[in-house]
């Protein structure tokens, strides 16, 4: 690795193409970056589906779109090159990711080595637990581990944040409004679905953690995207006490609706990381999953909630042990409301019953 002038260096670029947990487990390295470099221009690289999460974000100076088409990407390198970055890093790994940090034209351009085409990086680090010195390491760690290994101070490993802007707040009361629901209350988000079925509670155990929230006095509302609005609306036939629901709610106003509530409750998805990323009390179900590379990032209190086999972690796209994910169907709604129950309480939000 050859030593960075950082001094010298005005602009940085974060590549972190994907999905929106990994997006929003970018923000710890984007607020070490930042830290480290007050003064720099610090732009961030995302996918147009997921780049609202960063929205407001005040650790970066900008986002950049990566582009679908051919045409788009062109556009992309060209609009990356003339920025003139002093230094890129990979975030991703994958081939498009490679490609595009190297026509970036960044002098230093830092990635793992296991990465697909790393020889087009200048500088690779073998594996965060290389960094860390020790064998398991979490994604928000693996990204820290890039900036600390070219000197960037991350001992401390910030968490997780998200910021709320005043557009997302204003058209959220205006959706909520609709459904009649008022944030008014202690209320929990509730996000019963998943990419696969390894990752999927089931629903009617969900509707069994609704009812119980009731009995709390604490009253749900899921979220989810306008194509999963039936899925949202069979939980709701399925719970015996009122339940709101919606799948009108875009990234930032999910983010907006997150920072009021008292509580998360969901599947290992990127909603579940949003919470986190809060600092609400959340409490995951985990199924497949790599736990230690995906627990919530967070100081605020969380719990995973999860069915111990010795067949996990796997990818997770199908079941070759059992045909039926057993991990996520065999959680118990009890093993939940108990978790729900410690988190609140560390909290000191627990009603009164």
């Amino acid at each position: 690795m050859r030593k960075i002038d950082w001094p010298s260096v005005r602009k940085v670029l974060v590549v972190r193409l994907r999905s929106i947990g990994d997006t929003v487990l970018s923000t710890p390295s984007l607020i070490a970056l930042r830290r480290f470099l007050p003064e720099a221009q610090i732009d961030v690289l995302l996918e147009d589906w997921v780049a609202p999460v960063l929205d407001g974000f005040d650790a970066i100076d900008r986002i950049i779109i990566a582009g679908k088409t051919s045409a788009e990407r062109i556009g992309t390198i060209r609009e990356l090159r003339r920025r003139r970055y002093d230094i890129a890093f990979n975030f991703h790994g994958g081939t498009t990711s490679g490609f595009l940090v190297f026509a970036s034209g960044a002098r230093y351009r830092i990635g793992y080595q296991e990465h697909r085409y790393s020889f087009l990086l200048s500088d690779r680090l073998s594996s965060s637990s290389e960094f860390w010195g020790r064998e398991k390491t979490h994604s928000a760690e693996q990204q820290l581990a890039l900036l600390g290994f070219v000197g960037v101070p991350v001992e401390d490993r910030p968490r997780s944040r998200l910021a709320v802007t005043e557009k997302a707040s204003s058209s959220l009361k205006a959706k909520l409004k609709s459904i009649d629901f008022k944030m008014d209350g202690p209320f929990a988000v509730i996000h019963p679905l998943a990419a696969f079925a390894s990752k999927q509670w089931a629903p009617e155990k969900f509707a069994e953690v609704i009812n119980y929230l009731h009995g709390l006095g604490i009253k749900a509302i899921a979220v989810g995207s306008k194509s999963e609005a039936d899925e949202l609306e069979a939980l709701r036939t399925l719970c015996r006490k009122p339940f709101w629901v919606s799948g009108d709610i875009d990234l930032t106003e999910t983010t907006a609706l997150l920072s009021n509530a008292s509580l998360f409750v969901g599947n290992d998805s990127g909603i579940a990381h949003m919470a986190a990323a809060v600092g609400i009390p959340t409490v995951v179900i985990f199924g497949s999953m790599n736990r230690d590379h995906w627990y919530p990032w967070t100081d605020a209190p969380a719990e995973m909630v999860f069915e111990a086999l010795p067949c996990q972690p796997c990818p997770g796209y199908e079941c070759k042990v059992f045909g039926d994910p057993k991990c996520i169907l065999a959680v118990p709604v009890e093993n939940v409301t108990a978790a729900i129950d410690r988190v609140l309480e560390k909290a000191g939000s627990k009603p009164a019953v």
